[in-house]
């Protein structure tokens, strides 16, 4: 697979620190459920009173997430997107994935891909699922509600101006994506902070990576953390589609990542029967191979460059802009972004997209990799028309209206503790990486303030036991004795 270079327009905010920091949050009463005066929870609200939808509506709704209809996180279609998970041949499918519509207020979509590894990936990648979206609603909430002071006044779901003052529609603009910025960071950290203090969650070795994607109007606010990645199918200037990289894969060899985890006393090497899959290594100990530099859990790794702040990025669609892709690296790793986008484009019927570009990455791991076991996969194919087929069309595909029925009724054939135990397996990861990765001019930025008693939990999870190699080679697994060395 080729490098891919990322648009000049897509604007990248990375945090890097070894060790995070909390503070108190003034959203701790709203994400535990206590009532919220009805202010308006600002963006992408309509500004019609009948659409106008209150932060106390949105916990209401919540509390039963898996019984609202605009949520759907198991094998199904949305109106406007599909979604699709398969097993692999490792043991418990670890990976999960929701699609959110009408999250915030209409025209405002949520959308998220999660990917576990070790022993307890899958339970982590599902809380993250389910608890990161509701971190989102409560940071956005409360940065809306200090911007606005005591006003009640909405945005509308679209940013681009109407012919009014251009630099007051910019610094609007400007307004909201520092606000996502700032929402997106909250969100991470109080989730990392949450798994790692969850008295029946042992995320030491355990993790998840996480891509998600908030679609306001025309604009994308993206944070990702891990190797998880969205795409963009579009139209370039000859009709033809193109796949854009809306997301950097955070490998532990791109340079900004390997400093930071040097610096924190990390190792990054890789094992001699997979030298291209770089891993961190703890100091006093060859485990526990961790083939990425960022995500949720993995607190093992946590005081040695391992964090969960995410990679922030903001996206402006056009009309040459089709649908987006989400996917674990189980996708990624034996298709690239233009056969991803050429098969989504290609099916013949949108619902069918997001199980068909799962049966192809099935049928080149076993082209590919015919010793080696199939990784998990999920995919999130977003239709930026806001179109979908008939549900006939989508029962022609293999989706029974059951099927459907179980999205919207929450009778999900999932269970919290997964329904089995196995020995996590290991992974090899192939990216694609961008050319901004190697630029030494590249600002890092430093971590920002977090409010975080609002946390519901936290996806860190830098586990290598699920992610060491995807050669079934016989790696040393994790050795973690009662006293570790004691760090000054």
């Amino acid at each position: 697979m080729g490098r891919l270079e990322l648009p000049q327009d897509l604007r990248t905010e990375e945090m890097g620190g070894c060790l995070s920091t909390s503070s108190q949050s003034s959203c701790s009463s709203r994400s535990s459920g206590e009532p919220i005066s009805p202010t308006c929870l600002g963006v992408g609200l309509c500004r019609r009173k009948r659409n106008r939808k209150t932060f106390s509506d949105h916990v209401t709704t919540t509390q039963h997430l898996s019984s609202n209809p605009n949520r759907i996180f198991t094998n199904g279609k949305s109106r406007t997107s599909c979604i699709f998970t398969q097993q692999g041949r490792k043991g418990i499918n670890q990976d999960a994935m929701i699609v959110w519509e009408d999250f915030m207020a209409e025209d405002v979509t949520f959308c998220g891909v999660f990917d576990g590894h070790g022993p307890y990936g899958h339970l982590v990648a599902r809380k993250v699922r389910d608890a990161l979206p509701l971190k989102l609603l409560s940071f956005m909430y409360s940065g809306e509600s200090k911007q606005n002071g005591s006003t009640t006044t909405c945005c509308t779901g679209n940013l681009k101006s109407d012919g009014g003052d251009p630099e007051k529609d910019g610094a609007t603009e400007d307004n909201m994506d520092s606000l996502w910025r700032d929402t997106f960071l909250k969100s991470f950290k109080a989730m990392d902070k949450e798994l790692r203090s969850h008295p029946n969650l042992d995320c030491f070795c355990s993790g998840s990576t996480a891509v998600t994607i908030v679609k306001q109007g025309s604009n994308l606010y993206m944070g990702n953390i891990g190797d998880s990645r969205a795409i963009l199918g579009s139209k370039d200037s000859n009709d033809s589609m193109v796949a854009i990289q809306l997301t950097i894969d955070l490998k532990p060899d791109l340079p900004r990542e390997a400093e930071r985890i040097k610096r924190c006393k990390g190792r990054v090497f890789a094992l001699q029967d997979e030298p291209e899959v770089p891993r961190v290594w703890l100091p006093f100990d060859d485990a526990p191979g961790l083939a990425m530099a960022r995500a949720f859990g993995d607190f093992c790794l946590k005081e040695y460059g391992v964090i969960s702040i995410p990679e922030f990025s903001h996206w402006t669609l056009t009309e040459r802009d089709k649908f987006i892709v989400l996917a674990s690296d189980g996708v990624w790793d034996v298709l690239s972004n233009e056969e991803v986008v050429e098969i989504v484009s290609s099916v013949p019927t949108r619902s069918s997209a997001a199980r068909i570009l799962v049966d192809s990455a099935a049928r080149e791991w076993k082209s590919k990799y015919p010793t080696s076991k199939m990784d998990d996969c999920a995919v999130v194919c977003l239709f930026l028309d806001g179109k979908m087929d008939s549900e006939s069309d989508y029962d022609e595909q293999g989706f029974s209206s059951a099927t459907l029925q179980s999205n919207h009724s929450g009778n999900v054939l999932e269970s919290d503790d997964g329904g089995q135990h196995s020995e996590p397996s290991l992974q090899r990861n192939f990216t694609v990486r961008s050319s901004e990765e190697n630029d030494p001019n590249k600002r890092l930025p430093v971590e920002a303030e977090v409010n975080e008693e609002t946390v519901v939990y936290e996806d860190q999870n830098w586990s290598g036991l699920e992610g060491v190699t995807r050669v079934n080679s016989l790696v040393q697994l994790p050795r973690f004795s009662e006293e570790r060395p004691k760090t000054s």
